[in-house]
């Protein structure tokens, strides 16, 4: 998958403590420090972003929502099967 050049810059200030450990962690990851380290700061930003918990809706998309969620409840195999199994952890 072609990707876009990169063609902002982007400047940081490390301790030479946390540069040891992400040109480690880089290598380990058989990336350049800048791949490692923007894949690393995406993939953060990325759950930040989804982690929030404020969604702004259209009228009729609110609508469909609440309709939705006042429906009564169905029932659904796979989720009792999921649910009725003991998690991997608590073993």
């Amino acid at each position: 998958m072609p990707t876009a050049p990169r063609s902002a810059r982007l400047g940081l200030r490390a301790t030479p403590q946390q540069e040891a450990v992400l040109r480690r962690a880089a290598e380990v990851s058989n990336k350049s420090m800048t791949d490692f380290i923007l894949d690393s700061a995406c993939q953060a930003a990325e759950q930040t972003l989804l982690d929030q918990r404020l969604f702004v809706v259209s009228g009729s998309q609110s609508k469909a929502l609440l309709s939705l969620l006042d429906r009564p409840a169905q029932d659904n195999a796979g989720l009792k099967d999921l649910f009725s199994r003991r998690a991997p952890w608590a073993e």
